[in-house]
């Protein structure tokens, strides 16, 4: 006499495999084999050089056929440095700045270029026209209206008498940090409204439609519904802003010179304007601005991890 046997009546769908597992079922070296390529070029391309350059740090002069290793002697020799240490600080103080500025303004610009009305399209191409300028080309302009003899800023400045006669924005230190902040902020607030925007293109409208019956306000709206929906959007911009910001070159070279220097433009000078052949403490100074991208980095990752974690 059969048994009968009962359906199945669990329409689970049964558990996906992870990556680890799927690499391993079938394939065997094939998934490797596929990105060693890449692997292989990035290896070339930015391992290499990173861990050339911290070679060259240790060493006494690297233009010498056989180099006496100093271990930390050129970083002992740029962190005591007075120029080193302001070009630090500023450079702490415009990253700061600039990236908070710019993420205030580009989501208030995303905000309003993700409404419907007419002319969108254009208006989301003009206002990327900034950010299409070289960063050099935009300091270039920039100064000139910070000239004390025909620059607009200038002469508004000392009209309202923030500035004295024949003074100039770029003329101390916090001026040329000032200039650059402004500069910086118009030039690349459109890339983070361009960041922001993609990050509200993906937020349901389903789900402002069913705020709105629920009778909440516009502010409500923002704080309970967009900007959670933003922390993934907002960390990603904000990673590639504060990287972006903490090698900034161009504008500290164009308004300060040497007189007021970024952590870029210090490491530049100490390789390039130093004593010839003695350019391993430039290199150091190069190694320390690389290390600091490495700890934001790792900062972001964690505080994205967090956010994954929440939802």
């Amino acid at each position: 006499m059969a048994i009968p046997v009962a359906e199945r009546t669990d329409n689970t769908p049964p558990a996906q495999p992870g990556l680890s597992e799927r690499l391993t079922m079938k394939g065997g070296l094939t998934p490797y084999l596929l990105v060693l390529p890449t692997v292989l070029v990035i290896a070339v391309i930015a391992i290499y050089p990173m861990l050339d350059s911290l070679r060259i740090s240790l060493l006494d002069n690297p233009f010498n056929p056989s180099p006496a290793f100093v271990g930390l002697r050129n970083y002992i020799q740029v962190f005591t440095d007075p120029v080193f240490q302001m070009a630090l600080g500023t450079t702490l103080i415009f990253s700061v700045c600039s990236v908070a500025l710019e993420t205030l303004f580009g989501l208030g610009i995303a905000l309003l270029i993700n409404q419907t009305f007419s002319g969108r399209g254009l208006v989301r191409t003009a206002i990327l026209v900034p950010w299409a300028f070289p960063t050099v080309v935009s300091a270039q302009m920039w100064l000139l209206m910070y000239n004390d003899q025909t620059g607009v800023i200038t002469y508004l400045l000392q009209l309202i008498h923030l500035l004295g006669p024949g003074s100039t924005l770029i003329g101390s230190q916090a001026g040329v940090i000032t200039a650059a902040v402004i500069t910086d902020v118009w030039k690349t607030t459109p890339f983070m409204a361009l960041l922001i925007l993609a990050g509200l293109q993906v937020i349901p409208n389903e789900m402002y439609e069913a705020a709105n019956v629920d009778g909440t306000t516009r502010w409500q709206r923002f704080t309970m519904i967009t900007l959670p929906l933003l922390k993934r959007p907002l960390l990603i911009a904000l990673l590639f802003r504060s990287l972006d910001a903490i090698r900034a070159f161009d504008l500290f070279y164009v308004f300060g010179l040497r007189a007021v220097p970024s952590l870029a433009s210090y490491a530049n000078f100490k390789m390039f304007a130093g004593t010839p052949g003695d350019f391993a403490p430039g290199v150091a100074a190069a190694v320390v601005v690389f290390l600091l991208g490495i700890l934001i980095s790792l900062i972001f990752v964690s505080m994205m991890s967090d956010v994954l974690k929440q939802d």
